[in-house]
């Protein structure tokens, strides 16, 4: 998710929660390699689920939720029906005596966990910590039936709804490899813009409907922790991958727009559309399917009754979300995929967002951001990838994300990036959003920063969403977040990071991380070998933390341990100072626990000038390098991290010249 303070970075970063770089920290602090080199135990054991080398073992499995979703959408009263069916298979070792499911609109509840926090609340009106925040009840559930076996009919189910999960108690046990199907009927009513990240509300011209977390969606199983049942209380998701098929049945003068392919367009396009749409599945400018000017004249005209049924299909995905509007502008062009393939670019928003500087860019942005990183890292694999405008802004689903009405310039190209960016972390790598944020934030923003240095020759580049560029300064706003006891590691889950906080440790300082992997530590060339590689291993699975940190020592080719925990598993200062220059002799010493790969300007009174590169083995044993110009030439000046490139807490200490 890109939340829109991302553009006040250095105001969030100064807040009253960040203390300002503590300097004297460092009086009389010591490095003591035997901590910083200490041999590391990951989180998560190797066995024959998950490899040494970080890639899926032999026998790793993973079970699957494919959904059948019936909806009708009743635009007068603003609620959502929905008969949804779950095809659930049993691929772990175990029998399974119930199921968990995610009830996520049960957060809009008077009593929910997140709602009785104590943080500030989702949606209160007006920014009034007085006011009452608005609320629904959440799913009403109609039905709740199992069929267990083939030909079985369903039966009443025993279940048990606890905050935003439900236990469902089945009549028999699951077996390994064993398949049943479970039925639920339900409604709600949608939550207005206060909804976030799943509302409905009024522009200009009409309503738009953003539908997501709109469907009870299966708790992940898995070899860690068997059910993963953290309530929905901020953080994002962790989900079984599966096939979609949804039917959405809304008033016939809506657009609805779903994730994956149209089945049925013929059914709910005028043949004008369906001509268009063929040429924008060959074009590569953006072609309109709807038209500023045709949205313009349907609302001269009477409304028409009736409903359609949208049908759309998705396969291996982890979720499906949809928007309806009666007043969407929709365009597209063809997304080109590496080996010939191709896939499909689209944009809908409301005539208030028309703009040569503003949504006509859109698509084209999608289509960029797709293109680039499918070439990237990882072939796109969905038949569509659509952006909206309207009021769950800065939200991701695979093949589909939420943006801004109003956004437009290079903010819209950053945030249209950063949400597709997402479909690669976690819509494609599928790591838990609520235990380890830094995977699929600090990874995006990692790839979407490479995005805008690439996109038009660097038009909107550099983006300094985490402060770092080649040639900037890239690491002065983490220290600050390093400087602060407060801060978290970025191994905590992601519900726990404290207020402001949690933004800077995991998009910026998690893609800071992944900067320093490449540039400083492994190299472009290892670096992206690696991580293709782990990307690669675990598309449409559920990597851990050490699953990542196993793939790039193993084919990044170093022992990563004192990174590992230093910079992920602790909140580790970098300090490296140079202590004395004695003729041609050199003497930099190391003040902080974080070791890292660090250069050295050195100027000779010859006028001449070198750079070495300290390893980190040289702290193996040792608080001090020393280093002596060949034929004892003397020393003029030493500069540590010439190119600002380091977080290193105290530059005053970075330079001195012979006396």
């Amino acid at each position: 998710m890109f939340d829109r303070r991302m553009r006040f970075i250095v105001l969030a970063l100064s807040s009253a929660l960040l203390v300002p770089a503590g300097r004297a920290q460092h009086a009389g602090a010591t490095f003591d390699p035997r901590e910083t080199f200490a041999p590391l135990t990951l989180p998560e054991p190797v066995n024959s689920y998950r490899s040494s080398n970080g890639a899926p073992g032999p026998m790793y499995w993973q079970n699957e939720a494919s959904y059948e979703l019936h909806t009708a959408l009743d635009a007068t009263a603003k609620t959502l029906t929905t008969s949804e069916t779950i095809t659930y298979t049993n691929n772990s070792p175990d029998v399974l005596p119930s199921l968990w499911v995610l009830m996520e609109q049960n957060i809009y509840r008077k009593d929910s966990r997140a709602r009785n926090m104590g943080s500030a609340a989702r949606g209160r009106r007006g920014g009034d910590p007085n006011a009452e925040a608005p609320s629904t009840n959440g799913y009403i559930l109609e039905s709740v039936e199992v069929e267990l076996g083939k030909g079985a009919k369903p039966v009443k189910a025993e279940y048990v709804v606890s905050d935003t999960r439900m236990q469902v108690r089945l009549p028999a046990p699951l077996a390994p490899k064993g398949q049943l199907k479970l039925h639920i009927k339900y409604h709600y009513a949608i939550p207005g813009v206060w909804g976030g990240r799943t509302s409905w509300g009024m522009s200009e011209k009409g309503e738009i409907y953003d539908l997501a977390q709109w469907y009870p969606r299966m708790c992940v199983y898995d070899d860690l922790r068997g059910w993963d049942t953290l309530p929905y209380i901020g953080a994002e998701f962790y989900l079984e991958y599966g096939h979609f098929d949804t039917y959405i049945t809304a008033p016939s003068d809506m657009v609805v727009i779903g994730g994956g392919e149209l089945v049925n367009p013929k059914d709910v396009l005028t043949a004008t559309q369906l001509t268009r749409m063929e040429q924008a599945k060959n074009s590569d400018a953006t072609v309109f399917i709807r038209t500023p000017t045709e949205v313009a004249e349907a609302l001269t005209q009477p409304k028409p009754t009736g409903t359609k049924t949208w049908h759309y299909h998705m396969d291996h995905t982890r979720d499906m979300a949809w928007t309806a509007s009666p007043v969407f502008v929709w365009d597209a062009a063809k997304i080109n995929l590496p080996d010939g393939k191709k896939s499909l670019a689209m944009s809908v928003y409301p005539p208030e967002s028309v703009g040569a500087d503003a949504w006509d860019k859109s698509t084209e942005y999608v289509k960029d951001s797709v293109e680039h990183f499918s070439k990237q890292w990882f072939p796109y694999q969905w038949p569509t990838a659509v952006s909206v405008a309207g009021f769950s802004t800065g939200m991701e689903y695979p093949g589909m994300v939420f943006d801004g009405i109003k956004d437009k310039g290079s903010f819209l190209f950053w945030v249209t990036a950063h949400e597709i960016g997402h479909d690669w972390f976690p819509m494609i790598v599928g790591s838990n959003e609520r235990r380890n944020a830094f995977m699929d934030e600090g990874f995006n923003t990692f790839i979407d920063i490479d995005e805008s240095a690439a996109y038009a020759g660097g038009k909107y580049g550099p983006k300094r969403d985490s402060e770092y560029s080649a040639g900037g300064e890239p690491p002065d706003t983490i220290l600050k977040l390093m400087d602060n006891p407060a801060a978290p590691v970025m191994m905590m889950a992601a519900d726990a990071y404290p207020g402001q906080l949690g933004h800077p440790v995991s998009y910026f300082k998690g893609a800071y991380g992944m900067v320093l992997l490449r540039e400083q530590i492994l190299g472009p060339e290892r670096f992206d070998w690696a991580f293709r590689k782990y990307v690669k291993d675990w598309a449409y699975k559920h990597p851990a933390p050490s699953d990542f940190f196993r793939a790039m020592q193993s084919e990044g080719g170093e022992d990563l341990s004192y990174f590992w925990r230093g910079w992920y598993m602790n909140n580790w200062k970098y300090d490296v100072a140079v202590d004395k220059i004695d003729n041609a002799t050199v003497t930099v010493v190391n003040k902080g626990q974080l070791v890292l790969p660090t250069t050295v300007e050195i100027k000779l009174k010859d006028g001449t000038a070198t750079r070495v590169k300290i390893p980190v083995e040289a702290w193996l044993a040792k608080t001090t390098w020393m280093w002596t110009a060949p034929g004892g030439k003397p020393v003029a000046s030493v500069l540590v991290d010439p190119d600002h490139m380091l977080p290193d807490d105290d530059r005053t200490n970075n330079t001195k010249s012979a006396e």
